[in-house]
């Protein structure tokens, strides 16, 4: 954890908040390069860090989200400024919650044999902190001081 210049407490995250090719509890699959074109429109710091997908007051901010060979890499850091945020990072520093889902918009989906949607491209508009992911694998963990500050160094 660190101090947010004095007025409050932060808690580092990391984790995949969407990994490629894994059918979801819906029965979609997101595929690699569905997030590209929106991430490169919209960057991190347009994609907002909720608490069970409850807009109406964010917990944090995301500093760094990207694909990879593997899925949506997310890290960032919870704050404790607003109550929601102070609740949110309280129980996630506890290991009571560790679950992350992705909002967004279909651009382009395919639909698939038996059910579901292959997504192809999607508008990311947040990923939250839940307790239960629709994809079970997208999870988050606490940074420890020196993974949080190579992980900054390396963004």
């Amino acid at each position: 954890m660190q101090a947010l210049n004095g007025s409050g407490e932060t808690l580092e995250v990391a984790g995949y908040a969407s990994l490629f090719d894994i059918e979801d509890q819906g029965g979609d699959l997101v595929r690699a390069g569905a997030f590209a074109e929106g991430l490169k429109a919209r960057g991190p710091t347009g994609v907002r860090m909720l608490f069970q997908h409850d807009a109406a007051e964010p917990v944090g901010v995301w500093d760094e989200i990207a694909e990879d060979g593997r899925g949506l890499y997310v890290r960032g850091r919870i704050l404790s400024t607003a109550p929601r945020g102070r609740a949110a990072l309280g129980l996630v520093r506890e290991g009571a919650v560790d679950g992350l889902s992705i909002g967004f918009r279909t651009q382009r989906s395919a639909p698939r044999p038996g059910g579901g949607r292959d997504l192809l491209q999607l508008d990311l508009w947040e990923v939250s902190i839940v307790t239960f992911p629709m994809l079970a694998q997208a999870r988050l963990r606490v940074l420890g001081a020196s993974e949080a500050r190579l992980a900054a160094s390396a963004a």
